[in-house]
């Protein structure tokens, strides 16, 4: 998946310096790639297009082929278009399903037009490679009606992933000749590294050392520093220390509130954890939906604690939705 996004990336760079471009109001430059939809898109009418953001230096910014679902774009009409001229939606009336475009945003323009310095990670321009995958058309249809065709789109498109969830998990496994301790949950687990003492119990407060990874070994998040620029996702401003969180309090994912009992002071093993135990059909930070996730772990710390009161509310360990709210490259952490 990874190759096939810098290269649809990088067929789109290719684009932008070897073919003529033509230029839309405002100076936005752009090039039809795909011109084959009988039906292009009018005013009121909304595009399910796939997105790979690109700089003139060949480096991908984002893709929505990472996370393997579509954004919706609404086609606004040209009197509001008008108003704002080089806003890339006025772009969407030349294309329909299957089509693709191309376009590419002048940096010294949008600095002068923003009043803001011109960002360093490009040269002059930001390339976007669009692929139209659905075109829901307005018609006469009431908004309502439209917005229903959209959920079931996206209903759809949730459930190929749904779908696809238990040959990720079984391929992961196999590739890995990994020999798992599975759990009726549906957690698989293997120590690679026994520890000592006893077992962390809900109340404890656990310390460790995580590294997060989708089965296609792409890196979401870790508090090792090394890793983290090694995987390019380091952020100077996080402090890159232990994860600390009370086993059965704070809000990491079930899948970790099981895991953790199981372990004891010096445990290093690796989980994988189906999205029934993570983020389920939510995509978080750079977690897709249903997204199985691997982690490493090594369990640095366990200080014993309270037992917490039962509440209504509460999740019983290792079972039900997901209770972390996870931000981007914090995805298994505890509230602190």
């Amino acid at each position: 998946m990874k190759k096939a996004i810098l290269f649809f990336a990088a067929a789109g760079l290719l684009m932008t310096s070897c073919q003529k471009f033509k230029k839309a109001e405002g100076g936005l430059e752009y090039k039809i790639v795909d011109d084959n939809a009988k039906e292009k898109a009018v005013s009121g009418d909304l595009l399910a297009i796939d997105i790979v953001q690109s700089t003139d230096r060949d480096s991908v910014m984002s893709s929505t082929y990472e996370m393997g679902i579509p954004q919706i774009v609404q086609l606004y009409p040209d009197s509001i278009i008008a108003k704002n001229p080089g806003d890339p939606t006025g772009l969407f009336k030349y294309v329909g399903e299957g089509d693709s475009l191309v376009f590419k945003i002048n940096l010294d323009s949008m600095a002068a037009k923003t009043h803001q310095p011109k960002p360093e990670f490009a040269d002059k321009f930001l390339v976007f490679s669009i692929k139209v995958k659905k075109h829901f058309k307005k018609g006469k249809l009431t908004d309502q009606q439209l917005g229903e065709q959209v959920q079931k789109y996206f209903e759809e498109e949730l459930n190929k992933h749904k779908t696809a969830e238990p040959a990720k998990l079984d391929k992961y496994i196999k590739d890995k000749s990994l020999k798992t301790t599975k759990t009726a949950s549906g957690l698989q687990y293997v120590i690679t590294k026994p520890g000592t003492g006893a077992n962390a119990k809900v109340g404890d407060s656990i310390h460790v050392n995580y590294v997060g990874s989708l089965t296609t070994g792409k890196v979401f998040d870790t508090n090792l520093p090394d890793i983290a620029k090694k995987e390019g996702i380091f952020m100077p401003q996080r402090p890159y220390e232990a994860l600390k969180f009370q086993l059965g309090v704070d809000g990491v994912i079930p899948g970790w509130t099981e895991a953790f009992q199981l372990f004891n002071k010096g445990t290093k093993a690796t989980l994988v954890i189906p999205s029934s135990l993570a983020y389920g059909d939510r995509p978080q930070g750079k977690i897709p939906p249903y997204a199985p996730l691997v982690f490493e772990v090594e369990v640095l710390d366990i200080k014993p604690g309270k037992v917490p009161a039962p509440t209504p509310a509460a999740t019983t360990p290792g079972v039900g939705a997901p209770t972390a709210t996870a931000p981007t490259a914090k995805a298994p952490a505890a509230k602190k």
